[in-house]
């Protein structure tokens, strides 16, 4: 008897010693033509540019990436005007939406505001010392707005805790 608890104490231990594994966030900067993909960490601590992806493909990369990574969430950039209205992008996006919620039910799908991501991506390409042509490559600066995306979500997300 005296083993036993001994035993049940010790495996309790191991169990709280392993480290904790989340799921990771997925952000998507959509676009007609290419859109920008970004995940988190497994801990969900830092937001990283993932690759551009054919719009027309991204389904099918999305099944592809979230049979391999466990995915908790797709967050999808949500485009606005300057007075918070949908913008002409959005009659792009949401046929997308509805297709990945069609063919990924389980999927859980947010929004969140990119206004500005493309202007922010490019800033961070210039503050990180990229010359000029490789500010040039947009599926770079997709790839980064859609970690802006990201960031946004996950601070947003700290908030309202």
């Amino acid at each position: 008897m005296f083993w036993t608890a001994k035993l049940g104490i010790m495996m309790e231990l191991l169990l709280l010693l392993q480290p904790i594994i989340m799921s990771r966030i997925l952000a998507i900067d959509f676009g007609q033509k290419k859109s920008g993909i970004a995940v988190t960490d497994e801990l969900q601590m830092i937001s990283s540019p993932l690759t551009t992806v054919l719009s027309k493909d991204l389904i099918d990369f999305l099944k592809k990436y979230i049979e391999e990574e466990d995915v908790e969430v797709v967050v999808i950039g949500e485009p606005k005007t300057m007075d918070n209205k949908p913008s002409d992008s959005t009659k792009y996006i949401q046929p997308f939406i509805g297709r990945l919620k069609k063919a990924m039910p389980q999927l859980i799908i947010e929004r969140m505001d990119e206004r500005f991501t493309s202007r922010m991506a490019f800033q961070t390409m210039i503050d990180g010392g990229l010359g000029m042509k490789a500010r040039r490559n947009k599926e770079l600066v997709d790839s980064i707005s859609a970690a802006l995306i990201l960031q946004s979500y996950m601070e947003y997300k700290k908030v309202k805790l």
